[in-house]
């Protein structure tokens, strides 16, 4: 069970940072500019963030190990398409309904391990997954980097496709079904633990998916557009109908019978202020990761698979710490390791900013690089294993697709904002003069992300047990 669960997240969570390392090659080989590579890494992301509650409602209602396998068939067809692109805004289109497949598996492996295991071992378990996903995510780059250095940047997305067949083999045969409470809800019909048998396809929440969808889609294109367009005319009508289809999903969910995003999980503290802290974390390394590995090779002169390899510590020391962590909550509360680990990565990322043209590998990338890798080990399991303690067992799935939801939104506004901020626009990220200052005023407003997520975690996390909510 744990090895189809990591392998199938893992696919995902690689995909969302393999593409940084391919993208100076993908800038030259389909004559992209900095929007282009933008929607590379948000395309994915935003269709990502967008679903991902939906499926995580899906798995719930539909089984989760169905949801789990359809969405791993779903994520390999998109990356043979990404595989094929003939060129960027084919990429780009690519990536979307890559996001989709990851919207559909990834919620469910969560939950289908929350499901599986007793409650003293869950806190191992989501550790392990915690740290593998965690290890996915930073090996991502060094995978893609030694892919594009000995065959293309296609073979990043080429390679998903025998692993999805790995995954689906082995969920057939080893992972059970489980399901939710089918018709439980938060809308104001009824009382949110009356399990009625409506269906599983009753009241699936279509107008919240697409509120959240449009709310993303359209405030992450009038950042990127920004730049090239001005703040007016079209822009600031998409930014504002952005922000507008936001605050109407928040209406949209307290009403429905049926909300894809149960609003009473957000009265319990240790939910929110979790969800709040995985904002800002995820927002951070995202916007980390876009600038880390591009000037590497821009600026540096890495080759892709050095770039890569630049992240290795990270690899390392969560394959080490996070499992570990896990069990940490119970010992000292969510509070000590969820406003540690965020501000041992905050000094890590304002380390990293020092990084210039004359950087060597050993002597400048694997210091600051541990210390941020340490602090993202502190931090990722205690953050997993307290928002799915803060939920209700009924809602596993839906707990997890918020959480995920919440840190793919962060990553996506990131790496569509941080250009704009530093004055990254058009070809610029191909001349290191201009991209080295901007890569270290990135980094340091991400350190300053991640330091605020450790506050949000100091003032409002519950200094002891993260019981579920009501």
């Amino acid at each position: 069970m744990l090895l189809a669960t990591i392998l199938g997240s893992g696919m995902a969570m690689l995909d969302s940072t393999v593409v940084n390392v391919a993208l100076p090659s993908i800038g030259a080989d389909l004559d992209a500019d900095v929007a282009g590579l933008q929607w590379t890494a948000n395309g994915y992301l935003l269709t990502l963030s967008a679903l991902i509650l939906l499926g995580g409602s899906l798995g719930d209602r539909l089984g989760r190990r169905r949801v789990f396998v359809v969405g791993t068939v779903w994520f390999a067809a998109a990356s043979l398409l990404c595989g094929l692109a003939p060129s960027v805004w084919t990429l780009v289109a690519a990536r979307m309904l890559q996001g989709v497949g990851g919207a559909l598996l990834t919620p469910g492996s969560l939950a289908i391990i929350s499901a599986a295991f007793a409650p003293s071992d869950r806190g191992r378990a989501i550790g392990a997954w915690s740290g593998l996903m965690g290890i996915f995510g930073a090996a991502g780059p060094f995978v893609g980097g030694w892919l594009i250095s000995a065959f293309s940047w296609r073979w990043a997305f080429l390679v998903n496709v025998p692993v999805a067949l790995a995954v689906v083999v082995v969920t057939l045969r080893h992972v059970p079904e489980s399901r939710g409470a089918v018709g439980a809800h938060d809308g104001p019909g009824r009382d949110p633990g009356e399990d009625a048998d409506d269906g599983p396809w009753h009241g699936l929440d279509v107008a919240g998916a697409a509120l959240a969808a449009a709310a993303l889609g359209l405030v992450s294109w009038a950042l990127v557009t920004w730049p090239e367009r001005g703040a007016g005319g079209a822009v600031l009508v998409a930014g504002l109908a952005g922000l507008a289809a936001g605050a109407a999903f928040v209406v949209v969910e307290r009403r429905v019978d049926h909300p894809m995003v149960p609003m009473s999980l957000f009265s319990g503290r240790a939910f929110s202020a979790t969800n709040a802290t995985t904002f800002l974390v995820y927002a951070g390394l995202g916007g980390m990761f876009f600038l880390l590995v591009l000037t590497l090779q821009v600026v540096a002169g890495f080759s892709p698979l050095a770039a890569g390899a630049a992240l290795l510590p990270v690899t390392l020391i969560m394959l080490v710490l996070s499992p570990r962590m896990g069990g940490l909550v119970a010992r000292t509360g969510p509070r000590l390791p969820m406003v540690v680990g965020p501000l041992v990565a905050a000094a890590g990322a304002a380390l990293t900013s020092r990084l210039g043209a004359d950087a060597q590998y050993l002597r400048d990338v694997v210091p600051p690089i541990a210390v941020f890798g340490l602090g993202m080990a502190v931090t990722v399991a205690p953050l997993t294993t307290t928002v799915l303690a803060a939920a209700p067992d009924r809602y596993a799935g839906v707990a997890s697709g918020i959480n995920n939801a919440v840190a793919r939104a962060g990553g996506l506004l990131t790496v569509a904002a941080l250009p704009l901020v530093v004055g990254l626009t058009g070809d610029a990220y191909r001349d290191p003069a201009l991209l080295l200052p901007a890569f270290r005023t990135g980094l340091l407003l991400c350190a300053a992300l991640l330091a605020a997520g450790a506050v949000v975690s100091a003032v409002a996390l519950p200094r002891n047990g993260s019981g579920p909510a009501s």
